[in-house]
């Protein structure tokens, strides 16, 4: 390597002598005469190596000149330059002395370039091609033998190639099945995924009807009794008692769907229940904080039910209990019997051994027992393997050991009820939910506080929102005492000019004992003659709606099929929260006696209030006086002459009507309803003939002997309501000329009376009746063909008589007739023949009519003024052929959708 750095050293310092020669030769070569044809010799030789010296200089790294013979040219070459600038720069006058010696140095010079190229280059270029050769043939023996093992690996290559050949056609083939399998797979996975899918939508449904199953499990007692008063379509009046009040009467209550907050409170109680060493369990809590809420739920939950596998019965005790009527409740519920006791110690006697005899675990919730009635719960404690009782109570009775606190919903539960019962949507204004903050912690978790509150502000603009709270004083929890939960929930009733109204009609709800269902009717014929001017229901209505909305009340349908399109109020409910109900008696309390509006007066045993026994005068519009199974009807006169709304509350076998009645000049409806288990009878009934102004009467659940014959000059009565009456021998008994004792009644409604066997014939002498109800009569066979008289008759119901055969034809006589219903009339096998005669009818209701299979009359297509039908499917195809004769006629087809919650209070 060193060798071959120094002759490139070399190499590349011959180029440059050469080109430093060569320059100067050929600068000089026109200018000098007198050395001019050894300086064209110099230069002829320069020039024809010159091509061969560059190649030396270029590739001098490469070459290995001999380094002596070189180093000598190289100085002559420099020594040649020299002497051809001496000779450049020789004068004229000095030219003959120089001539000679100058011009045999450049011959030398010549000579010797000259030689190194013939000679030493030569040599040299045969020597270097030598070594070429050499290492050609060096390089050739490797190449020889790395294409030997090119070839091996060229023939080991084609074998791989061959190889990988067989193994690409086999991965082809593999390939092909691979795809083919994977379309299989692909559809496959389409039909497992389609598949999933059917699997979680069917999931879904046995969840669902998971959910469904325990709920009729729960329903199944309920269920059983119900086809049998179904099948029979309740033919005898207990069997309708039992359906009403006592069959459903201790079923658990369904929880309402939308609860929040309640699920960790609901397994912190089952965990609690299940402990074997527990026997009662009290649920405490302020009012209105959700005790009964939990409880239901508690009663409606899977794992409580498959536990007590439909043993669970769920009573109300309230304020006021009723032991023998509870049990009585129970019996029926239980074991569908009606028992009369002799005293409270034989009613609990006769319920431990029934309950004995179920042989199952069974759970008994005593809802809302108040703290004077803390020994009921020892009463209902017996010694029974596998029974336990749930409490739930205002007071935590510390006589028991096992207590669970409920506490008040956490502040974001509170806002998730707030939100939802205010119907606010997310991404609501940010003042609505500053405002929405303050409302929630003035609430402080109350959920009734938070519904009825978020209610009011339901669809309200901002600036009610804004205004409602700054109405609202800072300062105390509402939880600090009851009164200030109830002062809270005042503000709710806070009502537009527009809407004050409404605040009269909470108030008259604290007329009606607690946890009672209240009948609609009743409060509509309330409302009206107190409230309206106009003294049209379908104010009274709207309003009842519109306290709905607002949570301040709550309207139970029984029925929801697609038939209860005309308004209809007659089977409908009204439920109030207890609290609720306290506010509104508190706000009916808030002035002094004698200037207050409404009088709402609860009497226990004989024990009538210190007011009473002093002579005062009462000048309220409204008197409720409810008494308790021990009064004796022992009244005392009181000086009320401007009562024009009485109601009497009653749980008692008789009862006598108050002498003061008859001094009520002003007095324009009396509403007389039954709580007890079995009807009153109703005496001094008579005192009501002097009742001048006398509108509107509604009696449940009593008995009238004398209705009839008492009932003298009446003249202003327009509304009678008898429901669940016996009035069979009244009406069979009557000796007068009733329409003279009520010669404007406009409406009858009978519902529920099964000893009404046959209509009387003097029902039909009120010839200015508009509305004529007679419904769910089991037991009621014909009608007189007197009802044709009832000329001016705009309304005929008579639903749910299942024995009710036909029409007479005398119905053709009722030209102003509007709606005719003859819903479930099971026993109606055809329809009048002169039907068409009915010029006004707009509807006609025959759902389930289930002999009702002849064909329609063809005078039917004359009813020109009928707008709708609704009936069933079977009936629905009888109408088929005539619907071408009618161009606005409707025919509906009702639901299968009979709803049970009106059974029970919720």
């Amino acid at each position: 390597m060193a060798g071959l750095v120094a002759g490139g050293v070399v190499g590349a310092a011959f180029g440059e002598g050469f080109a430093n020669l060569h320059g100067t030769v050929k600068h000089v070569v026109g200018q000098i005469i007198m050395f001019k044809s050894e300086l064209k010799r110099l230069e002829s030789t320069l020039d024809g190596i010159a091509a061969t010296v560059r190649e030396i200089k270029e590739r001098s790294q490469a070459l290995n000149f001999p380094e002596e013979e070189t180093k000598s040219l190289i100085k002559q070459m420099e020594k040649g330059k020299e002497l051809v600038d001496k000779c450049s720069k020789i004068k004229r006058w000095n030219y003959c002395f120089k001539a000679y010696s100058y011009s045999s140095k450049l011959s030398k010079l010549n000579e010797a370039i000259e030689k190194f190229c013939q000679v030493n280059l030569i040599v040299q270029n045969t020597r270097n091609g030598l070594e070429t050769l050499s290492l050609v043939s060096q390089n050739t023996r490797v190449g020889l033998e790395t294409l030997t093992g090119v070839n091996q690996n060229t023939r080991v290559g084609l074998e791989t190639l061959a190889e990988v050949n067989h193994n690409t056609r086999i991965g082809l083939e593999a390939l092909a099945e691979l795809n083919q399998n994977t379309t299989i797979g692909l559809e496959t996975l389409a039909d497992v995924n389609n598949n999933t899918r059917i699997g979680l939508e069917t999931l879904a449904e046995v969840n669902r009807n998971k959910r469904i199953g325990w709920k009729t499990l729960t329903a199944v007692n309920e269920s059983k009794r119900t086809l049998d008063l179904v099948l029979k379509h309740v033919e005898s009046q207990n069997s309708d008692m039992k359906k009403k009040y006592g069959t459903f009467s201790c079923a658990v209550p369904e929880p309402k769907d939308h609860i929040v907050g309640f699920n960790l409170h609901l397994e912190e109680l089952k965990r609690e229940l299940l402990k074997e060493e527990v026997s009662v369990l009290i649920v405490t809590a302020l009012g209105g904080c959700g005790k009964t809420t939990l409880v239901k739920m508690l009663g409606w939950d899977e794992e409580i039910i498959g536990k007590y596998m439909g043993n669970i019965f769920f009573v109300n005790v309230s304020k006021t209990p009723n032991l023998k009527g509870i049990v009585q409740n129970l019996f029926s519920y239980i074991a569908d019997k009606y028992p009369e006791f002799q005293s409270d110690e034989d009613a609990i006697n006769q319920l431990k051994q029934l309950l004995k005899q179920i042989g199952q675990p069974i759970l008994l919730i005593l809802d809302d027992v108040w703290p004077e009635s803390e020994s009921l719960i020892d009463k209902f404690n017996f010694n029974i393997p596998n029974y336990k009782i749930v409490v739930t109570s205002r007071k935590a009775f510390s006589r028991f050991k096992f207590t669970f606190k409920l506490n008040p919903l956490d502040h974001e539960d509170a806002k998730k009820l707030f939100c939802h019962s205010a119907s606010m949507q997310d991404g609501s204004s940010y003042t609505l939910e500053e405002d929405m903050k303050k409302i929630v912690r003035y609430c402080g978790g109350l959920p009734i506080a938070l519904e009825v509150i978020g209610g009011s502000l339901c669809g309200q603009p901002v600036e009610v929102w804004q205004s409602k709270v700054m109405g609202w004083s800072e300062g105390h929890s509402i939880f600090d005492s009851d009164n200030e939960v109830l002062a809270c929930l005042q503000k709710s009733l806070d009502f537009s000019a527009d809407k004050i109204i409404l605040k009269e009609y909470f108030m008259d709800l604290g007329s009606f004992p607690e946890d009672q269902r209240i009948p609609a009717t009743a409060l509509i014929d309330i409302w009206t003659e107190l409230h309206e001017s106009s003294k049209n229901d379908v104010h009274a209505i709207a309003n009842l709606h519109e306290l709905n909305s607002r949570n301040l009340a709550s309207l139970v349908m029984k029925r929801k099929d697609a038939e209860e399109v005309s308004y209809y109020y007659n089977e409908e409910l009204v439920t109030q929260h207890d609290l609720l109900r306290e506010l509104a008696i508190q706000l009916s309390s808030q002035k002094p006696l004698i200037e207050r509006t409404r009088l709402i007066v609860d009497i226990r045993e004989n024990n009538l209030p210190d007011w009473w026994m002093k002579p005062q005068l009462i000048n309220a519009r409204l008197l409720s006086i409810s008494t308790d199974e021990l009064f004796s009807s022992s009244w005392c006169n009181i000086q009320a002459p401007e009562i024009e709304a009485l109601i009497l509350n009653l749980r008692t076998r008789k009862y006598t009507l108050p002498e003061f009645v008859k001094i009520m000049a002003k007095l324009k409806v009396i509403i007389v309803t039954n709580y007890g288990f079995f009807p009153a009878e109703l005496s001094n009934f008579q005192l009501l003939s002097s009742l001048p102004n006398l509108k509107r009467i509604r009696l449940e659940k009593v008995s009238i002997s004398s209705l009839c014959n008492t009932l003298v000059q009446l003249r202003s009565l327009k509304k009678i309501s008898l429901f669940m009456c016996n009035i069979g021998q009244t009406f069979g008994n009557s000796t007068i000329q009733v329409s003279d004792s009520f010669p404007n009644l406009m409406e009858i409604n009978i519902d529920y009376c099964n000893d009404l066997v046959e209509l009387p014939t003097w029902l039909c002498e009120f010839l200015h009746l508009k509305k004529f109800n007679i419904t769910n009569c089991h037991k009621l066979s014909e009608l007189p063909e007197e009802i044709g008289k009832l000329v001016d008759l705009e309304e005929l119901r008579l639903r749910s008589c299942t024995e009710l055969s036909e029409l007479p034809e005398s119905i053709r006589s009722l030209h102003k007739l509007r709606i005719l219903d003859i819903s479930n009339c099971i026993s109606i096998i055809k329809l009048p023949k002169h039907i068409s005669e009915l010029h006004k009818l707009k509807e006609l209701h025959m759902k389930d009519c289930l002999r009702l299979h002849k064909q329609l009359p063809s005078s039917i297509t004359e009813l020109k003024e009928l707008r709708l039908v609704v009936c069933d499917e079977e009936r629905a195809t009888s109408w088929e052929p005539f619907e071408e004769f009618f161009s606005n006629l409707k025919v509906m087809v009702a639901k299968k959708d009979v709803n049970l919650k009106w059974l029970t209070k919720s």
